[in-house]
């Protein structure tokens, strides 16, 4: 089979990226689409030395830095992608990448990361972020969102098979398109970190800081309680966040892999407040041997066993995260890390391979029966 993958975006290596070093490494003769190509020369690595063929939004103006400000020509520029040449397409999506046009003889695969959540579930929370709710702006912006959610819905009819990286999306996936999808957990590093480090008393969350991850409420919640918290990473809600944070709470900001991988070894346990379509942090903390105390909804169901290897809280609220930190520290049974360990090899990348693998196998073989293709 002659193959492509696509993906929306190459600019940093993090949770779909991974997803797409894993399709290229089990399809290394496979070419490689994406809309812009900005990567990094050190992040380079995970496409393994593939020649990128980008779209025209890779010559627009300011498009290095604000790319995602052409999002109304992204379908435009996705479907000018030439795939004409391909039996096989391997879509990573978490934008607009399954949208690219393909004949009825080619096989679309599309691995889902979410359905494109600012369109969609998490429009309020996009407009109010960006400051988008009344005049003119605010109107605009919802015709684009009304005009992208139209070409989103017809654009998954192109897709024959679609893959989820949780039940939590192919649930979405089912009311959004009334499509099935497959679940194939995405690929975790598990083996870069330790579980056995001595911990510390101090408490880890890492995040984007973007409202829908709500790092404002794990602040919130460690300024009622008065203990430690590290929180890594950043964003627009900086300096919002970094403006309530009282002086026990340190804002270490955008940290190497490195450091992030030394604080998940050696904290208490991993806040997660996030409604996260998986969450790759929160496995990886097992992985590093932390106990998680995540809100109970999304991915973190799937990835967390209630009083095994975490604790879920019920309400997305300071009161909530409260009440599941005193019940954390009160245990009188502390979590075992062999336990979370155990689980988090669970998804390791080999059995992402695996499954994928077999997917995309048996996904061809019906097609070119079906197609009665040589």
């Amino acid at each position: 089979m002659k193959t492509a993958v696509v993906h929306e975006w190459l600019v940093t290596y993090a949770g779909s990226e991974q997803v797409c070093e894993q399709m290229l490494g089990l399809y290394p003769q496979a070419d490689l689409f994406s809309l812009v190509d900005f990567l990094p020369e050190e992040m380079r690595f995970f496409i393994q030395n593939h020649p990128v063929h980008t779209s025209f939004l890779q010559g627009l103006p300011f498009a290095r830095q604000h790319f995602r400000n052409y999002l109304p020509l992204m379908p435009l520029a996705i479907e000018q992608l030439d795939l004409s040449s391909y039996d096989l397409v391997l879509s990573s999506n978490h934008a607009v990448a399954k949208g690219v046009l393909t004949r009825a003889d080619q096989l679309h695969i599309s691995y889902m990361h979410t359905p494109i959540r600012y369109a969609w579930d998490l429009q309020q929370q996009y407009l109010q972020g960006a400051g988008l709710t009344r005049g003119v702006g605010a109107i605009a912006a919802q015709a684009i969102l009304h005009y992208l959610r139209l070409w989103d819905l017809a654009s998954a009819h192109r897709v024959d098979r679609f893959l989820a990286n949780s039940h939590f999306v192919a649930r979405r996936i089912q009311k959004t398109y009334r499509r099935r999808a497959t679940v194939i957990y995405p690929p975790v590093a598990v083996e870069r970190f330790q579980a056995d480090r001595p911990r510390d008393e101090f408490y880890l969350t890492v995040s984007r800081f973007v409202p829908y991850k709500r790092v404002d409420l794990t602040v919130q919640a460690f300024n009622r309680l008065g203990l430690p918290l590290v929180v890594i990473g950043d964003g627009p809600d900086w300096e919002r966040v970094r403006a309530i944070a009282q002086p026990h709470i340190q804002l270490l900001g955008r940290q190497p892999n490195s450091v992030v991988e030394d604080h998940l070894q050696r904290c208490k346990a991993f806040i997660f407040p996030a409604e996260e379509d998986f969450g790759i942090t929160v496995v990886e903390a097992q992985a590093a041997g932390a106990p998680v105390i995540a809100y109970g909804r999304g991915g973190a169901t799937e990835t967390v066993l209630p009083n095994q290897t975490g604790i879920l809280f019920p309400h997305q609220s300071v009161e909530s995260l409260v009440e599941a930190v005193q019940t954390f520290a009160a245990r009188r049974t502390p979590f075992e890390p062999e336990i979370l360990r155990q689980h988090a090899e669970q998804f390791a990348p080999e059995r992402f391979r695996r499954e994928f693998s077999r997917f995309v196998d048996q996904s061809w073989e019906s097609f070119r029966r079906q197609h009665r293709l040589n």
